[in-house]
């Protein structure tokens, strides 16, 4: 099956890429670097005992009053940038991914199902659709993370499930969008000649929305997946109160592997809308 996998034209598609190669490795090793952190970061950020405040608003190492040892500089609480970085970028992918994989899931396979069967059943949909799109998503993100929380927090759970919690709300907040998006491409395949033909030799209806209707579908679903990075924007917005007294390193080095991480996803899901489009191949 993998030998299958690399002879097939994805496979192809990105040996002959050289922007997908490169958004790949950038996404690889902030990837490994977040999950090896508590091996490869030169301090942990998280241990109070090593902490210093003598040490804290230090610059890079390669200014006049760095040391070495803080590479990229520390903060106000003298917690060192890069190993507050890979830590936090632990958070931020494990958040990010699974918030948008979750309400990718859920918009691509509601919005399959609404415009591939139609009727009441798509009207009741993208009625649900509208009536929550007519509140702002952060809103309705903040909104379910609170109930949530109550509810959770009455049970005894507290902050076990609050990573959870906050994947579901933002899930739920943005599965619209990838719903309205799939709902009209496959109003548009499923009236195609290739749908038809299908139809017509007795092919069953959920391998026709399955095989044929949902590869044709998902390319636009791949370009600009938001990626969700709370702990790389709460070191950003915590650095900015100290940016206009010259501590530039603490909004700097984490603004960088926002940037880092947004392209390499944007950039892969470019690539995987033309690798997966057979209207290309």
């Amino acid at each position: 099956m993998f030998k299958t996998w690399l002879d097939g034209p994805v496979a192809y598609s990105f040996s002959r890429s050289r922007v997908a190669q490169f958004a790949a490795l950038i996404a690889v090793l902030m990837f490994f670097g977040a999950l090896l952190a508590p091996w490869i970061a030169p301090h942990n950020p998280f241990d109070l005992a090593s902490l210093d405040l003598n040490d804290s608003l230090l610059p890079p190492a390669w200014s006049e009053q760095g040391l070495v040892k803080y590479v990229l500089g520390t903060d106000d609480q003298g917690r060192d940038v890069l190993s507050t970085i890979l830590y936090g970028s632990r958070i931020s992918l494990l958040v990010g991914f699974s918030s948008v994989l979750l309400a990718m899931f859920l918009g691509v396979g509601l919005g399959l199902l609404s415009g591939f069967v139609g009727g009441r059943l798509d009207a009741i949909i993208m009625r649900i659709a509208d009536v929550q799109l007519s509140f702002p998503a952060i809103l309705i993100a903040l909104l379910i993370d609170g109930v949530a929380r109550v509810v959770f927090a009455d049970q005894g759970h507290g902050e076990g499930v609050a990573i959870l919690v906050l994947i579901g709300s933002i899930s739920l907040a943005n599965w619209v969008s990838y719903a309205r998006t799939v709902r009209g491409s496959t109003l548009v395949e499923k009236n195609k000649e290739y749908v038809q033909a299908a139809r017509v030799i007795g092919v069953p209806s959920i391998a026709i929305m399955l095989r044929h209707v949902l590869p044709n579908v998902t390319g636009p679903v791949l370009v600009g997946v938001p990626p969700t990075t709370p702990s790389l924007g709460t070191m950003i917005n915590n650095g900015n109160n100290f940016l206009y007294s010259g501590e530039w390193w603490l909004v700097v080095f984490p603004g960088l592997a926002l940037v880092l991480l947004c392209m390499s996803v944007n950039l892969l899901g470019d690539w995987l809308r033309d690798a997966l489009n057979p209207k290309l191949q």
